[in-house]
Formats: structure tokens, sequence, C-alpha cells
């Protein structure tokens, strides 16, 4: 149980201890309040003594870890506290987390929500239950708790922070509120019903997502690619939702999935950026995967067993003769055509080589288009090149001035393994 000491969480463990749960107390002092916070901790530890109730606490540097990952206090708590209380509940073995959260926290979440910009996910107000983590006070208003507390003797301290305006959630308490209570005197009630329909509604549009998902969603390795026919029987603003809602969790806005509907009727190759993710719009498709690495070149000895670039791994050897076959996967070339160390690349606009079976050259460009190689998979592309000329396109045709011919006496081979 988490326990702050405060009016909620008091009321939470008198429930529970009365109804006879064998619980255990985490009180989290994140230092903020001088020697207030240390009162806070010695306040809930004497009550666990008196009741024989297991209590852990631990001190958090609460100011510092907001600095250093550039949170709010706010957040900065509930990152370290949450951390804090799935490790206990690892290593104690416990089977839930409970909070005291009650509804008007409920009702101040769903309205910075809305402040902020939200979904529906925003208006389905805090959850009952969340993997672990259960929160049984959540269809309490304060004042029930309050009368609770009052008829059963229960003892709390007062956090004064409560009191100031600075947080958000305490300026929706105090101001914003008391005057919707003005507009609707029963608005607990009237949240709790609207906060309830929007839970059921979020199923409900989650379940047209995976149906979606089913027809025009597919998974490639760690690639995904949407079929822009999915997206073709609805207006832009229901597209655009509906790409938000497929690709918020991979770092993209509401703003970005709007511009990508405008630009499904352009051109292809449009490309959209997350922190994590790029999503191009293809002919056909929209694919998405995680940003490509910034692949660094890479020399290739003569003698050397292997070669490593981003994610391709090649196995090389020298040969006395080899059996050609078609494998993409596979260099085989002529060592003496060649000149060490080779340099492996990612390629750019302007290379150029004599592909397999040509006579002529031929910019890469052009032949990735006939290729019909996909404007995501051209940003995993490299070359290998033996001074200034291609000799690999790697995974896809060698050129034809390195081939192994029957002249050859040593034959270079790299495969993709």
């Amino acid at each position: 149980m988490a326990v702050s000491g405060g009016l909620d969480s008091m009321v939470m463990l008198q429930l529970f201890h009365q109804a006879g749960y064998s619980v255990s107390v985490a009180h989290c002092n994140f230092q903020l309040r001088g020697d207030e916070s240390a009162e806070d901790k010695k306040f809930v530890e004497e009550i666990c003594k008196h009741r024989s109730i297991p209590f852990y606490s631990y001190p958090f540097d609460t100011k510092n870890y907001a600095k250093q990952h550039g949170l709010s206090i706010q957040m900065a708590a509930r990152e370290l506290r949450y951390a804090w209380f799935n490790e206990l509940l690892i290593k104690e073995g416990f089977d839930f987390i409970a909070t005291a959260h009650h509804l008007h926290d409920s009702i101040e979440t769903v309205l910075l929500n809305l402040t902020k910009g939200t979904g529906i996910a925003g208006l389905k107000g805090i959850a009952l239950q969340n993997n672990k983590i259960i929160r049984p006070l959540l269809f309490f208003t304060r004042e029930v708790i309050e009368i609770y507390a009052a008829e059963q003797g229960v003892t709390w301290r007062e956090d004064h922070s409560n009191q100031s305006d600075e947080y958000q959630r305490n300026f929706i308490r105090h101001q914003i509120i008391p005057q919707l209570k003005e507009i609707n005197p029963s608005l607990e009630k009237t949240f709790l019903e609207t906060m309830m329909k929007m839970q059921g509604t979020s199923e409900i549009v989650d379940g047209a997502i995976e149906q979606w998902k089913k027809e025009y969603q597919k998974i490639e390795g760690d690639k995904i690619i949407f079929d822009k026919r999915g997206l073709l029987a609805h207006s832009p603003h229901y597209n655009a939702t509906l790409m938000w809602e497929l690709l918020k969790k991979y770092g993209f806005n509401f703003d970005q999935c709007e511009n990508l509907i405008i630009s499904i009727a352009s051109q292809s190759g449009k490309k959209f950026i997350s922190a994590t993710h790029e999503l191009v719009v293809d002919r056909t498709h929209l694919m998405l995967t995680p940003s490509p690495p910034i692949l660094q070149e890479v020399l290739i000895h003569e003698g050397q067993p292997e070669a490593v670039l981003g994610r391709i791994h090649l196995d090389i050897r020298s040969l006395e003769s080899t059996t050609i076959v078609p494998d993409p996967s596979m260099a085989c070339l002529d060592s003496a055509r060649l000149n060490f160390p080779l340099l492996w690349r990612k390629w750019k606009e302007g290379d150029y080589f004599y592909p397999l079976g040509m006579n002529h050259r031929k910019k890469l460009s052009d032949f990735l288009i006939n290729e019909k190689i996909s404007v995501i998979d051209k940003e995993f592309l490299t070359i290998i090149a033996s001074q200034s000329e291609i000799v690999w396109v790697v995974g896809h045709r060698i050129d034809d001035r390195f081939k192994v011919t029957s002249e050859t006496k040593q034959v270079f081979q790299m495969k993709i393994s």
C-alpha cells in the first residue's frame, strides 16, 4: 500500500486493516519539505509499528532527478515512486500495489488532459486497475473520505503544499472545480457517468482499430506496413485520428498525422520523423520503421574473415574457385580486380555502377527504382567499393566489371549471414 500519511492513504490503510487483508506499507520520502517530510515518515512508521504492519521507506533525491531528466517535480516523483513500488512488488512477492486515488483525482486528471490536448484515452479518468496497480477508493469523493475519517477517528498529516496553487492539479482543485460545481452541483456524479461512458467508447474504438489492423496492417520484422486502401472510404479528419491512434506510441503527434493524410494523395517519398521512428509514404503503402542507425564507413581488408555495418554481418572468404549461383545475398568477385582495402558505406545520390549483365553504367538511384526498392529500404541500402568504383550493391547486384570469369584465379566471396 502506498501510504504518504495524508488523509486519503490513511483512510485506505484503515479500510484494508479493518477488512483483515495482509498488507505492507511503502512510504516515499521525496525530501521536498524538509522536516515535514521526515515527520511524515515517522508518523506512518509508528502507525505501522503499532499495528504490526511491515513498513518500507525510501528517501528520493527528487529535485536532482527532475533536473537530470528534464521533468517537473511532480513527474519526477511519479517516475521514482512507481519504479520503486515495482521493485518492491517483485522483490517481496506482493500481489498488488494499492494507491489512494479517489474520484476528484480522476476528475482533475480529465480536466488536465482536456487542457493539454487528448484523445478518448485521456477522458477515461484514472483506471480502477492498471496491471498490478489497484485504486480501491476511486469511486469515492473527497467529502465521503473526510466523513469516514471523522467517524472512524482516522488521524493523518496535512501536506501544506496541497494548499498552494503553484501546482497545476492544485489550481484545478481549488479554482476550476468549485466554479464548475456552480454550473453543475452534481459535477462528481456527472463526471463519473461520463468517464464510464468514455471507457466503453474507448473499448469500441479499440475494437474497430484492431479490426482495421487485421485488414490493412502487416508486420515484416521491425517494419510495419499500412495499406493506403484502408484510408480511402473516410474523411481526412477520420483518417488523421485513426493514424494518430496507430502512431502515437511511436512518438508522432496529431499535426503530423494530419499532414500525413494530406500528403497521401501527392507524390510518394514524403517522410515523417519522430524521436524514435520514421514513416514514409510509398506508392501504395505507408511504411513505419525504427529510425535508421547512423552508419559509419567500414574498411574491409584482404584476409579479413568478417565485417559488420549497422544490422548487416558479412562472412568473407577467399577461394581458389567456386560454383556461381544466383544469390543476391552473396557476392563472388575476381580478387585480381580489387584494390584493398574495400570501402563499405551507405549509398548516396550520384553513385553509379555497371549492373551484372550490362556493359554500360547505370545510376544507382535509377537501378533502385527499376528494382522497386521501397523508400524505407533505401534508407538501409549500402554499397561496397574498390577505390571509387562500386563492386557490390549489398544484397542486390554485383558490378559486371568485377565478376568471376574463366580467367579468374582467386575468388573473393562475401555473404550476408
